[in-house]
């Protein structure tokens, strides 16, 4: 069986990931250090001798408050574990990084292929920008693999995120919400499709490489909160904050799936109205 090092277990898509490793054959152990912590990860990583490494340890909310901790967390922690990797006395097979399709950001070109510039308008894309150009410099002695997941969602999800906010305003049938740009246009896919993914590309990737994980369906929130009516058959009343409108705020964001697919073959992604209802039934 083999050992699968992840970090970032008890996050939402960690909590996922776990059990579709595990369901897959893997034995995955959990890192349990602070990634900011150099010595605590190179104890852990020494002891663990992993076959794989996923990384999705990380703060992933573009309206985290504290700037400096995304680079703290998302920069130099995977500095910290990249170090303890290359420390080993024989490195994994294979190392998947997790960044964010929110690299791209207000990308000319729809929908986004792994060619195209990135150019971050915050600093969470920034970080994970800084965290991929950071972490070249070990390709020569790890086998890197790097994902730039589109939006997904599921049970389990932040509320600081807009569908799992929504969902639970339904399931509790509030009578109002308020929300930002409801124009916007993302792709709102499945984790379990995403961990799918994942595992596909811990055999299948190749080192070096980046991919874009998407299914270039975009749907608008307004769509979403629709399905959620029709879903529910509760009509929640959408008041929009000004406050909550973001300046630098990406408008579209669908991604090209093809390099992906030439790689770990095609992904069944549900539609997002088994997405919403599954958590529905979970009421978050």
């Amino acid at each position: 069986m083999s050992k699968l090092l992840l970090t970032g277990a008890r996050g939402f898509t960690g909590q996922h990931f776990t059990k579709a490793a595990q369901q897959a054959g893997y034995e995955v152990h959990p890192l349990s250090a602070d990634m900011t912590n150099a010595k605590a990860v190179a104890i852990e990583i020494a002891a663990a001798a992993p076959d794989f490494v996923v990384h999705l340890a990380a703060i992933s909310a573009v309206t985290h408050a504290d700037e400096e901790a995304l680079y703290r967390v998302n920069l130099f922690g995977t500095l910290n574990l990249l170090k303890a990797l290359v420390a080993l006395p024989q490195a994994p097979k294979l190392v998947l990084l997790a960044s964010s399709a929110n690299v791209y950001g207000n990308a000319d070109t729809s929908p986004i292929d792994e060619s195209i510039c990135p150019a971050p308008v915050n600093h969470y894309a920034m970080s994970k920008l800084a965290m991929e150009f950071m972490s070249a410099t070990f390709a020569d002695r790890l086998p890197l693999v790097t994902v730039r997941p589109f939006n997904y969602t599921g049970i389990g999800h932040d509320m600081r995120f807009v569908i799992p906010k929504l969902v639970e305003h339904f399931a509790r049938r509030v009578e109002t919400i308020e929300l930002g740009n409801l124009d916007v246009e993302r792709e709102f896919n499945d984790v379990r499709t995403v961990c799918e993914a994942y595992l596909r590309l811990l055999q299948q990737g190749q080192p070096g490489h980046k991919y874009n994980v998407c299914s270039g369906r975009p749907v608008s929130l307004k769509s979403v909160i629709d399905a959620l009516r029709k879903i529910s058959g509760h009509d929640l009343q959408v008041n929009v904050n000004p406050d909550f409108i973001r300046a630098n705020e990406v408008h579209r964001l669908c991604g090209n799936p093809a390099k992906l697919e030439a790689c770990i073959g095609s992904l069944q992604y549900p539609p997002l109205e088994d997405t919403l209802r599954w958590m529905l039934s979970a009421g978050a």
